[in-house]
């Protein structure tokens, strides 16, 4: 369908072609290039933080940042249940054990009046999981952290640009991590960010990232690690990007606005929650809940928008109900009524930040003629 919207669609608007030529002219095209430093630089101090890691997506963040808190076998890592399976994918496999909590059904985010139930003598660590547009409400968090001697791991994915109580997303773990996918405020294509103050956990990550060869004796291994180095191309690109962090936040709550004003009064919709009293919405992504007067469900509604040529996404599947988890005897009869809701009824509509006004306009007329049915 040639007048197809898609859920995202980037912007490439500023100094990209620009260094990406450079890159080519040059012939630094491999991880060893200038950008790359230039861009950890950049990023970290954007967020407000001594070190930036760069590597080759958000997923592999997470990895080498569970790996370099030395998370183990036994271990406990309280996390949201309503997050994409790339936060739990290193925990299991470490051995470490994740403890889910529930979802705030305003924010979306975990419910941090959870956490502390959850605690037990084997707890290490807490992964908090900026969600859609809104933050986890941080306070309470660090407090548990500092009283329990728990460590935390912050994944600020798609929260470029968002900040806590003014102070920069990112800038709230022991180790945070930043993904930079095509449908993120910041893009590399594929890429990752990890940032930390910490000088021993940034050296750890640098060496992960590049297979833990050593200086001396490279070929001669300590520890195992994995190739997850980003490319000069990839960080240059990046770079371009964050020139234009602002602008494109600016862009994204302006979008945000303009859904909701649109939408306002739909009936058996909740839109996203505009502000808290700790952060306005950066709206990642503009995501609708059925209430279930609709008479379908999200995956309906999709289908139904798709063949109106409105492209959508579903929202998260819980950890709890992942078949790939269950046959591994995880969270066997565990319920989280608040992420099972927003899986079943939830999904978002395009929020790419190359939407245009007119097709904003095209979205919300075809949602409301599509639940109005």
């Amino acid at each position: 369908m040639s007048d197809f919207i898609p859920v995202n669609e980037p912007l490439l608007a500023g100094n990209e072609k620009k260094y990406l030529l450079e890159c080519i002219e040059t012939g630094w095209i491999s991880s060893e290039g200038p950008f790359i430093k230039e861009f950890e630089q950049k990023f970290a101090a954007r967020v407000g933080r001594k070190h930036g890691i760069a590597v080759t997506n958000g997923t592999a963040a997470l990895d080498a940042a569970v790996d370099a808190l030395g998370l183990g076998k036994g271990d406990e890592v309280i996390m949201p249940t309503f997050t994409i399976i790339s936060c739990i994918t290193q925990i299991v496999r470490c051995g470490a054990i994740p403890v889910l909590v529930d979802s705030d059904p305003l924010t979306w985010n975990m419910d941090v009046t959870q956490i502390e139930a959850k605690i037990t003598s084997r707890t290490k660590a807490i992964m908090v999981v900026h969600i859609y547009g809104l933050p986890v409400d941080m306070v309470p968090v660090l407090d548990i952290a500092q009283r329990y001697g728990l460590k935390i791991i912050e994944d600020a994915a798609e929260m470029h640009g968002q900040t806590y109580r003014g102070k920069p997303c990112g800038s709230f773990g022991d180790i945070s991590t930043f993904s930079f996918y095509p449908n993120k405020h910041i893009t590399t294509g594929e890429g990752g960010m990890i940032v930390t103050d910490n000088d021993e956990l940034a050296e750890t990550c640098r060496s992960l990232r590049n297979l833990c060869f050593q200086p001396q004796k490279r070929f001669v291994h300590e520890r195992l690690g994995w190739n997850l180095r980003m490319t000069n191309m990839q960080a240059a690109l990046g770079l371009a990007q964050l020139e234009q962090l602002d602008k494109f936040v600016d862009r994204k709550r302006e979008m945000g606005e303009r859904y909701t004003a649109l939408l306002h009064g739909l009936p058996g919709v909740q839109l996203p929650l505009a502000h808290t009293d700790y952060a306005d919405n950066i709206y990642w992504i503009y995501g609708l809940i059925l209430d279930d007067a609709i008479g379908f469900d999200a995956e309906e509604a999709m289908k139904r928008l798709a063949s109106k040529g409105i492209g959508s996404r579903p929202f998260f599947y819980p950890m709890h109900k992942q078949p790939v988890l269950k046959r591994m005897g995880l969270f066997d009869g565990e319920h989280y009524p608040v992420a099972e809701r927003l899986a079943l009824q939830g999904f978002y509509i395009p929020s790419g930040l190359a939407l245009t006004g007119e097709q904003m306009e095209r979205v919300v007329e075809q949602v409301i003629e599509t639940l109005a049915k």
